[in-house]
């Protein structure tokens, strides 16, 4: 039986292979340059508004019988006593201070309810959020100081709020920051935990008002 050869029909040229290799590590190379110099500008961009120092905000006032009226009033609300409650601007700055530690801190010191906007379905809050330098390892913080809109929603995850729109006092704030922004939500780390996930994840319509929100079970 006949031997099949494989006969070449033109000479070997390394050239071809190195020019494929030349031209992956200069696309590999233009992603990185390309993405450094994306977080440069981000970083330049977030140094036009933010802050070196935090906004202070007056401790939250909760006396023992709010405290215990907001808290039966919740646990009703996860027992399933009722199928609606309506919190207030008061309330819900109180819910911040009782919250638990989710392991990334509270929101006591970053932000306060103040008003609402019940025809966008918003919530306005005064905020001091921390920021990280693009030299994250020199652990020095900078601040969001101004006025942070909140847009309640429910999904999978029960209820929740994202930012919607940001405001700091004589400062622009780059549109493409407020829609980073809306991709971390209020109450994505407490949806976790045990104690709260399940209340939130009972909430089918939430409806901001006058004077805060109202939550309810029935879609």
């Amino acid at each position: 039986m006949a031997r099949v050869e494989k006969v070449p029909v033109s000479e070997f040229n390394p050239f071809y292979g190195c020019f494929i290799m030349l031209l992956a590590a200069l696309i590999f190379g233009g992603i990185i340059a390309w993405s450094g110099y994306s977080l440069i500008q981000q970083d330049k961009a977030i140094a036009q508004f933010a802050a070196d120092q935090p906004q202070k905000f007056a401790p939250i006032e909760l006396g023992a019988d709010a405290r215990a009226a907001l808290e039966k009033k919740l646990v009703d609300f996860k027992a399933g006593q009722v199928s609606e409650i309506t919190l207030s601007i008061a309330e819900l700055n109180g819910l911040l201070l009782i919250a638990p530690d989710t392991g990334y801190g509270t929101y006591t010191e970053m932000l306060r309810f103040e008003r609402t906007e019940p025809e966008k379905n918003r919530i306005i809050a005064r905020v001091s959020l921390p920021m990280n330098h693009i030299k994250f390892w020199e652990d020095k913080k900078r601040y969001l100081n101004g006025e942070a809109a909140y847009e309640v929603m429910v999904h999978e995850a029960g209820v929740d709020a994202q930012v919607a729109d940001v405001k700091v006092p004589g400062k622009t704030v780059a549109e493409g920051f407020v829609s980073g922004m809306a991709t971390w939500t209020l109450l994505a780390p407490y949806s976790k935990l045990d104690a709260i996930g399940p209340s939130l994840k009972l909430v089918k319509k939430a409806t901001v008002t006058a004077d805060g929100v109202t939550l309810s079970t029935k879609g």
